[in-house]
C-alpha cells in the first residue's frame, strides 16, 4: 500500500510504500491520534517512518501507484 502523510506547516508529504493492510494502517493512526503519542509505521524495506500525532494532518491509504518503464506509442 502507499501511505501519504501530510504534516502541519511542512510543504512536501511524507510518502512511502507498506506491505502492511489498510485495515492495519488505519488502526494505527487512530491509535496514534487518540492516545496524542506517535505514528510508527514500517515501510517495505523495513524502516520505521515516525511522526507526533499532534503534526498530522491527514494519512492517505491506497494502492502503491509503480511508473511505468519505456516507451509507450499511441496508434
Amino acid at each position: 500500500m502507499e501511505i501519504k502523510i501530510g504534516v502541519h506547516n511542512t510543504p512536501r508529504e511524507i510518502v512511502f510504500d507498506s506491505d502492511a493492510t489498510p485495515e492495519q494502517i488505519q488502526a494505527s493512526v487512530e491509535a496514534a491520534l487518540a492516545n496524542g503519542g506517535v505514528l510508527a509505521l514500517k515501510d517495505d524495506r523495513d524502516r520505521t517512518v515516525i511522526v507526533p500525532s499532534d503534526k498530522i494532518a491527514y494519512v492517505e491509504i491506497g494502492p502503491a501507484s509503480r511508473g511505468k518503464v519505456g516507451f509507450g506509442s499511441t496508434i
